[in-house]
């Protein structure tokens, strides 16, 4: 039999966890919003891990076919492209409910993951496994995605712009621009010097619209549709090789034009500034 002193003791029964629900500070308290983005950063992982398992290994082991290569990098984009819906999901759900004081912290660090980590390692696990690819040279790549995409994120958290507005190419968006270059299966060379190029355009100062409204809407749906054109290409269905190319061709086509208008608006823009500007004179 246990005797419990009342005056070495202030332990009242019931009241630990309402203690412990009270002082847990808000920080550490995970709302919807972060839990979309932890699912967008295990998206990352997963995509890292099928390109490991089903491509790198089996090819360094000399025992890589066809159709299983197929189907993991088909699995790694998928996943990519998962992680891109929970990022474009919990930026929603934060606006309209709450997120957490560490929502931010959460949200760069899965991206890095997801959209900096996963896609810089398919760029480097395509320069071991491709015929004409050289490693070296396919790593400097890898790595210049990774770094861009780093120094993206780090700008976000730094640099305020206008609403509804990013400066650089949204890291989403390039991760999946820079995967569909790999999916092209193009030249080793034209292939390097687009990823680098998608790379400087994450850098740039070019401004890119937020998804928001029918914005989210159409990107939504271009990325459901996106998975089904990768399934159909690892189920080897009739078309699906060229169902795929098809989509990379106007993922990268979208990357290439949407700065272009950016400029131009901001040409534009310049001018009209100079323009008011002149009339105001006396």
């Amino acid at each position: 039999m246990t005797v419990i002193d009342p005056d070495t003791t202030d332990w009242v029964p019931g009241t630990d966890a309402d203690d412990d629900a009270e002082e847990m500070p808000l920080s550490l308290r995970l709302s919807i919003a972060d839990t979309l983005t932890l699912g967008n950063a295990t998206c990352g992982f997963m995509a890292v891990y099928f390109t490991t398992t089903g491509i790198l290994i089996p090819h360094l082991s000399g025992s890589a076919e066809t159709g299983m290569a197929r189907h993991s990098a088909a699995t790694a984009v998928i996943l990519m492209l998962l992680a891109a819906i929970f990022d474009l999901c919990d930026g929603l759900v934060a606006r309209k409910l709450r997120s957490s004081p560490m929502g931010a912290e959460l949200d760069n660090l899965s991206d890095l993951i997801s959209f900096g980590l996963a896609p810089a390692y398919f760029v480097l696990v395509y320069g071991m496994v491709a015929d004409d690819a050289h490693q070296r040279v396919a790593a400097v790549a890898a790595i210049t995605v990774l770094l861009a995409v780093v120094l993206r994120l780090a700008r976000f958290s730094c640099v305020t712009m206008k609403d509804g507005m990013f400066q650089g190419m949204p890291s989403p968006f390039g991760a999946l621009t820079v995967v569909s270059i790999v999916l092209l299966e193009l030249p080793f060379v034209p292939t390097l010097l687009a990823v680098i190029g998608v790379a400087w355009l994450m850098v740039s100062r070019v401004e890119y619209p937020k998804p928001r409204g029918i914005l989210a809407v159409a990107m939504l749906s271009w990325i459901v549709g996106a998975m089904g054109l990768l399934a159909a290409w690892a189920f080897d269905a009739p078309g699906g090789q060229l169902l795929l190319q098809t989509g990379c061709v106007l993922q990268v086509v979208l990357g290439a034009v949407i700065p272009l208008f950016a400029t131009a608006r901001r040409v534009n823009n310049i001018r009209d500034n100079r323009r008011e500007a002149r009339a105001a004179q006396p």
